[in-house]
């Protein structure tokens, strides 16, 4: 058994050997037979079986999950047996180089690196020397062992190794991790059964429904399991039956389905209890007039002093200091002087059009703010190419000049009587 708590090298026949060669001639001849030991190793077959359990045979895989490559090292283990010599990670190296450290792992910690895939895969120690061609200038298998003939190198490096964490894969640790990757040759019940999860299959089942599909009987290699999941719990046995099914289904349907029967019961009885509005106050909860006052220059008037050869909006001759309204509720997408319109603010409204105020002498709220319909935004003035204080009013498909429409037809379409 592999020793765990320090990670020292597994030797189970060196010390009987070496007492023995002493006994029969001399201490001098026990140092060749210490290095006769047996070799920690297992054949390429062997490991294949087990990246297919640990990895269904992808050796590039990175799922993000902390484990790496074809047979899930962890980064600490990956670096302490030396594996940083060929790639970073385990997913960046080469099979044969995953397998060259894995070697090592092996003979270190023994085949309980690998607690449930070793089982399945047939991983022991004593098997046959694996035909490896690591590429990145590691030595061979051959050469690794010749040196550690003549030289005390290796000893320092299993040395190094001692304080390293067992190797540990998402197999291994499923049961704690809750979760569990299928292999060929698993069952839901075997599953449940192994990892003793409370429930049995079924609970099992319901908390995988999402990744299993609609039959249970069939599961595939490399699917990932939640062992502990908050499935509803049944009792352990016979599958439950088709109908048990249907009528455990339509159970939290009816639930929610006199839930909104009540709501809508009650939000009926709410609209029947409130006072009706009248057809003048339905009218005008959209939209508003900006100011209270008749109207001076009309929208689409012709003459020389406008840009665009006519009047852009209409205006509402009031005294400065008249409080302005939003026509409707919007958000503030400009704020503060707007050259020949002096200070103004434009607001751009639920159905995308832009009301424009114009002329103002004072600004009552900022860009990017929400108002409601009938908030004030400012106060009129004479501010900007003026003859007189006046509300300039325009409404515009976009923020800028000349996208405008007719205001009063806006307003009017709102319900507004002007």
């Amino acid at each position: 058994m592999a020793v765990r708590g320090r990670h020292r090298r597994y030797q189970p026949n060196r010390i009987n050997r070496a007492s023995l060669t002493v006994t029969a001639g001399g201490a001098g001849l026990a140092l060749p037979l210490v290095g006769t030991g047996p070799a920690h190793a297992a054949d390429v077959e062997t490991w294949n079986k087990v990246a297919a359990c640990e990895s269904t045979n992808d050796w590039d895989i990175n799922t993000g999950n902390g484990y790496y490559g074809g047979l899930q090292f962890t980064q600490s283990t990956w670096e302490a047996f030396g594996g940083t010599r060929y790639a970073p990670r385990a997913d960046l190296a080469t099979k044969d180089q995953q397998i060259a450290v894995a070697e090592k792992v092996l003979d270190g910690q023994g085949p309980g690196a690998w607690p449930a895939c070793s089982q399945r895969a047939g991983l022991t120690r004593g098997g046959d020397t694996p035909d490896l061609r690591p590429a990145g200038g590691a030595e061979s298998p051959t050469s690794a062992k010749s040196e550690g003939k003549a030289a005390k190198k290796p000893a320092a490096k299993t040395e190094s190794v001692k304080d390293v964490q067992p190797q540990t894969t998402p197999q291994s640790r499923a049961g704690k991790a809750r979760m569990y990757t299928v292999v060929t040759g698993d069952t839901l019940s075997g599953i449940a059964d192994a990892h003793q999860v409370g429930g049995g299959w079924q609970r099992l089942y319901e908390a995988n429904r999402g990744a299993i599909g609609a039959d249970p009987d069939l599961i595939l290699p490399g699917q990932r399991l939640a062992l502990r999941g908050e499935g509803r719990t049944t009792t352990s046995g016979a599958k439950p039956q088709p109908e048990q099914k249907k009528q455990q289904e339509k159970k939290p349907e009816k639930k929610q389905q006199k839930k909104q029967q009540k709501k809508q019961q009650k939000q009926q009885e709410t609209k029947e209890k409130a006072p009706k509005k009248s057809s003048e106050e339905k009218a005008t909860i959209g939209v508003v007039a900006p100011v209270s006052g008749s109207i001076g220059t009309p929208y689409h008037q012709s003459g020389s002093s406008w840009s665009k050869g006519y009047h852009t909006g209409v205006d509402f001759p009031v005294p400065t200091g008249t409080s302005v309204k939003s026509v409707a509720a919007g958000r503030v997408v400009s704020a503060g002087w707007g050259g020949s319109y002096g200070y103004q603010v434009v607001v751009r409204h639920g159905d995308g059009r832009y009301s424009q105020y114009a002329h103002l002498s004072a600004i009552s709220v900022k860009d990017g703010q929400s108002v409601g319909v009938g908030q004030r935004i400012g106060r009129s003035g004479s501010t900007g190419n003026v003859t007189g204080p006046h509300l300039h009013f325009e409404v515009r498909t976009g923020p800028g000049f000349g996208s405008d429409v007719d205001p009063l037809a806006y307003l009017r379409a709102g319900g507004v009587k002007i």
